[in-house]
């Protein structure tokens, strides 16, 4: 026999470690990707509201985050335009893998704010915006909106 049981076994091993070592980066690095805007990162809709004449009432954000770990968003974000903070409260809820057909092996998590009605004005006159929220896992996701992502705000927020 060319193979001894006990090379198999060591051969087999070695080759499950290998495999484990790899798929866990993989993991890690989509968990941990980099982008350089939000849009990028991970899915958004923002949407403006109005009253029933037509005036500006207020605007809402929500974002979709999907990852294989079990990390949730913590119910926090802040909003900064041209380097002004407005800090906001939350509603979070993460769903498991399973739910998503687009993502079947990841947790969804998605994150809903209402932006402050002070921070409307802002937005409309800003240069940049950026958009920064937390899991529990204390990784931080802050990152601006593109070009295009800051013209459709300022559109939503006109008057």
């Amino acid at each position: 026999m060319f193979f001894s049981l006990k090379k198999l076994l060591f051969f087999g091993g070695i080759g499950l470690m290998l495999l484990g070592v790899f798929g866990l980066s993989f993991i890690w690095s989509l968990d941990h990707r980099s982008a350089d805007s939000l849009s990028s990162y991970c899915r958004i809709d923002f949407q403006s509201s109005r009253t029933e004449t037509g005036s500006l009432e207020g605007a809402v954000l929500t974002i979709w985050d999907w990852r294989y770990d079990s990390s949730k968003l913590k119910p926090e974000a802040i909003l900064y335009t041209d380097g002004d903070a407005w800090e906001m409260k939350a509603a979070v809820k993460q769903e498991p893998p399973g739910t998503s057909k687009d993502h079947p092996y990841q947790n969804e998590n998605k994150l809903f704010v209402e932006l402050p009605r002070a921070s409307l004005p802002a937005i409309r006159k800003a240069d940049s915006v950026r958009f920064r929220f937390y899991y529990d896992n204390g990784q931080t996701i802050d990152l601006p909106l593109n070009a295009p992502d800051l013209e459709y705000w300022k559109r939503q927020v006109a008057e």
